[in-house]
């Protein structure tokens, strides 16, 4: 597969292809953070029918991927500021300073039955230091893109989609102006980077998924952002009325 820009918008860019091979032509500098939801090596299959019925996650057999793609990221691009998804069955990365726990909700799925618990929580490793804002929980809780309860600003296009709102919440903490996701899978990060008014970057092997991405991301630029602007200081106010 040769790499290529599927889509280009406004201060978004999608490359279709592999992101081992997409991160070596970026240019050093050019990308902040890092954030992504990416294999997590735990050779995820569905256990449910229907739509994700049959899915597998490309390069989920082990954690190679996701290495590789740091090793690039911070040696090669001089990226030192990550937020990771991954889960607590498979080694954390390196230099991981901090986790935090994704409070899915009730709408999960069942896990091992033979426990009374629900497996509704994600991890999320924090690399680096290049975080603001308010000091809350490390416990994020907003609730999971269920295929079951679906609603109109959200439809499941993904198995493992994450919800804007979470990645909103994430991407506020991070200073970065420029957001990298080498896995961009349906382009939840890069929506939320677009709500924001950052510049982003997703990688995606998987075509299907590019367009899904690039159709969320008209719709995202299409509406404008969605956020009120920043207050104006005290003087700038008044002369608002002068």
């Amino acid at each position: 597969m040769t790499p290529s820009i599927y889509y280009q918008r406004g201060d978004v860019t999608l490359f279709f292809g592999d992101c081992l091979e997409v991160l070596p032509t970026l240019e050093a500098g050019s990308v902040d953070a890092v954030v992504t939801d990416p294999p997590y090596g735990m050779g995820y299959r569905s256990s449910m029918n229907g739509r994700f019925g049959d899915c597998a996650i490309a390069g989920d057999d082990n954690t190679t991927v996701r290495d590789s793609m740091l090793v690039q990221a911070m040696i090669n691009l001089g990226i030192d500021t990550a937020l990771i998804f991954g889960n607590w069955k498979v080694r954390r990365p390196h230099k991981t300073k901090m986790i935090l726990t994704w409070d899915k909700g009730p709408h999960v799925g069942m896990g091992d039955l033979g426990l009374p618990w629900k497996p509704n929580t994600e991890e999320i490793y924090v690399i680096g230091r290049r975080f603001s804002g308010h000091r809350g929980s490390s416990v994020l809780s907003f609730n999971a893109v269920s295929p079951n309860f679906e609603t109109v600003d959200e439809l499941r296009e993904h198995p493992t989609q994450k919800p804007i709102s979470l990645m909103v919440e994430l991407l506020g903490k991070c200073t970065a102006s420029t957001i990298l996701d080498p896995f961009a899978g349906s382009g939840t990060t890069l929506v939320a980077a677009v709500r924001l008014g950052r510049k982003a970057i997703g990688v995606e092997i998987e075509e299907k998924y590019c367009e899904i991405a690039a159709r969320r991301l008209d719709k995202e630029l299409d509406q404008g952002r969605l956020f009120p602007p920043e207050p104006q200081p005290v003087e700038k106010q008044a002369e608002l009325f002068t």
